[in-house]
């Protein structure tokens, strides 16, 4: 009976592989980028461009540019960075040295530092936290006729 069993499973788990096999990676990949994060420790160190398509936490040293415009990028307590971000949403813990652009929101938490130029359209600085360079805040906007405008940045320095 046991060897009857056997290959009832394998013949279909071999027929899925022929057809679905295609789309199976398909659909696993959508649900992975949406709930991944990938991280890198405190002993990594990074030199050049860390681009990809998921969140990202860094707790080690980065030197270089970390892309990912669609994701949220966190830099952790433990991390230095000396690179350009480009990112969604960027939550800072940790130090950075270089421009960061945040599409949606830049977060300096309690204890973190950054040494820059920043753009973004939102951005919070917790008490505790250091900023040190220029700020540029802004975002296209629609007239209610439907023709695009754009507004000037609002800058400003703090030291």
């Amino acid at each position: 009976m046991w060897n009857r069993e056997e290959p009832r499973p394998v013949q279909p788990v071999q027929h899925p592989l022929h057809t679905p096999a295609a789309s199976t990676p398909e659909a696993r990949v959508p649900e992975a980028k949406e709930g991944r994060v990938a991280t890198l420790g405190s002993s990594i160190l990074i030199k050049g461009t860390l681009a990809g398509s998921e969140d990202l936490t860094v707790d080690g040293r980065v030197e270089g540019r970390i892309e990912v415009p669609a994701h949220a990028v966190t830099i952790g307590p433990n991390a230095v960075i000396t690179a350009e971000i480009v990112a969604k949403v960027v939550t800072v813990f940790g130090s950075v040295k270089g421009n960061v652009t945040a599409h949606d929101s830049l977060d300096i938490r309690r204890g973190a530092s950054i040494e820059g130029e920043v753009t973004c359209t939102r951005i919070s600085i917790q008490e505790g936290a250091a900023f040190s360079g220029k700020v540029a805040m802004g975002k296209r906007k629609s007239k209610s006729n439907g023709a695009d405008t754009d507004h000037a940045p609002v800058l400003a320095t703090a030291v």
